[in-house]
């Protein structure tokens, strides 16, 4: 008998319920994968406290993992039992010790890439290359702005941006997440949750501003990153882990700050069949040369709750891994 996490309702980590269940038999066009190990992100707190509503409840959240096929499908022909995968993006039900998975979705591993490695890198990879080579053509030439350069999604950021050759400015809450930004790769850091990025940013570039910046705070973050970036230069928005984003009026991107904004979604950009074959192939091929997440944490599956409260209160680095 193997375990699942259901969310049973939105709210705290309280509605996160561990129940047993029977391993399914994958219909056509699926596999299904024994976990080794499952990512959890900030999507799966987004979901459970109802900021990205799910179409139906009880849920089992999560949108990443990796582990070793044991049943394919009718019509699954190129891959088979045995095999190692990992996966990001939908459908959710990362949170269980088996799950059934589209064929399409299931990225073969080669050997030299740890399963464990994979589950943490693989939503976070997808993520930095949808922000370094679409939303903003990343190169030796740019300077960037990462805000949370010592989380799991940083980390996968300061390294892919300084394979690129980029110069990096990262921010961190603290000096000891300060020293492993620095150790991520990052060229400066600014510390502090109260620190004056306008200032400093201004002080790193000669007054120019980055050219890319990239926010996944929210709050009133935002506002203070507009101003760090360069005339005709690119904010992504990427999340809100310290609270909702205040309105922001058109004026206040140009036409004197002339600055473009985004807000992409991971999700949306690995739904597309194209881009999420490319990105993947593409992100292989910079695991292989050492551009991963790190594993900052690793939880047993029963203990979702926790690991997601953990995230939450912003007080872990590097990526978070369930363990079935």
């Amino acid at each position: 008998m193997d375990q699942m996490v259901r969310m049973m309702d939105v709210g705290g980590v309280d509605q996160l319920e561990v129940v047993s269940c029977e391993p399914q038999a994958p219909g056509a066009g699926e596999v299904r994968i024994r976990h080794e190990a499952i990512g959890v992100n900030f999507i799966d707190i987004y979901h459970r406290i109802g900021l990205y509503p799910l179409a139906q409840l009880p849920a089992v959240l999560g949108v990443e993992g990796a582990g070793v096929i044991e049943a394919v499908g009718e019509g699954v022909v190129d891959l088979a039992i045995g095999d190692r995968i990992a996966y990001a993006g939908a459908p959710v039900g990362a949170y269980a010790a088996t799950r059934l998975l589209p064929r399409a979705r299931a990225i073969l591993l080669p050997k030299d890439i740890s399963l464990r490695v994979a589950a943490a890198s693989m939503l976070r990879g997808l993520t930095a290359h949808m922000l370094l080579t679409r939303t903003y053509p990343v190169s030796a030439k740019s300077t960037i702005l990462i805000h949370a350069a010592a989380g799991g999604l940083g980390a996968m950021l300061v390294r892919w941006a300084k394979h690129l050759g980029a110069t990096v400015i990262g921010t961190t809450g603290s000096v000891e997440k300060g020293l492993i930004a620095k150790a991520y790769g990052a060229d400066h850091v600014i510390v502090g949750r109260d620190a004056d990025i306008v200032s400093e940013i201004a002080a790193l570039t000669d007054g120019r501003g980055v050219d890319f910046a990239i926010d996944g705070i929210g709050g009133g973050m935002l506002l203070k990153t507009l101003a760090c970036v360069r005339p005709f230069g690119t904010v992504a928005s990427i999340g809100q882990a310290a609270g909702p984003i205040p309105p922001i009026s058109v004026e206040q991107l140009g036409p004197r700050r002339s600055l473009s904004l985004a807000r992409p979604s991971v999700m949306a950009y690995s739904a597309d069949p194209h881009a999420y074959s490319v990105a993947s192939e593409a992100l292989i091929t910079v695991m292989q040369s050492g551009v991963v997440a790190e594993i900052g944490g690793e939880y047993s599956l029963v203990e979702a709750s926790r690991a997601q409260a953990d995230l939450e209160r912003g007080c872990t680095t590097g990526s978070l891994l369930l363990i079935p």
